[in-house]
């Protein structure tokens, strides 16, 4: 990487490296406060959905389970990823179901894969974000699984973040692939 690519990854590492230290320093109190927020939220703008693709979150993100599991609770089929060579899969989500540790460390349901395809079924994507810009930017953790996901579907994509995470401006390369809009503890806010 020379030149411009290199600024926007010099300037993309920083603003990771920035969050993740604030995330680090919220307290177990603050993370549950903010998922039940988000839960709140979540629920009221999308109890009536057929299918939701989300993920579950790990570490210091945003808690995204209690909204899962509410959304669970009406009705709603919930498909999470898993990692698949390059690419993510998709497994249905059960509220207390199984999980294995997954390729990058983190929690992925045991059960049927339903292939990457199953992506294109869901009327709204919940995915992760370290910030988003009001114009939709997103910075993801950067390896890219989300946007090569994304780049073949057309469904609302909806970026879950704390509140100081919507940010003025994100670094952004070609690949990149935008959202609509961003639930946080605070509501949801379009893009």
């Amino acid at each position: 990487m020379t030149g411009a690519g290199a600024n926007i990854g010099a300037a993309k590492h920083e603003i990771r490296r920035m969050i993740l230290a604030a995330r680090e320093a919220m307290t177990p109190d603050d993370r549950v406060s903010a998922g039940a927020a988000l839960a709140r939220h979540g629920l009221d703008r999308w109890v009536g959905r057929t299918r939701v693709a989300a993920y579950l979150d790990v570490g210091t993100e945003p808690p995204t389970r209690p909204l899962l599991d509410d959304l669970a609770a009406t009705g709603c089929e919930i498909v999470v990823p898993v990692v698949s060579g390059e690419e993510l899969d998709w497994v249905r989500y059960q509220p207390g179901g199984d999980v294995t540790t997954g390729a990058l460390g983190v929690d992925e349901p045991t059960g049927e894969r339903l292939g990457p395809t199953a992506l294109r079924a869901a009327e709204v994507i919940l995915v992760p974000a370290l910030a988003v810009d009001r114009h939709g930017n997103r910075l993801g953790r950067g390896r890219g699984y989300y946007d090569r996901a994304l780049a073949s579907v057309t469904t609302p994509v909806v970026a879950i973040t704390y509140d100081d995470e919507l940010v003025e401006s994100v670094p952004v390369e070609p690949h990149d692939r935008q959202v609509q809009a961003v639930l946080r503890p605070a509501g949801y806010v379009p893009c």
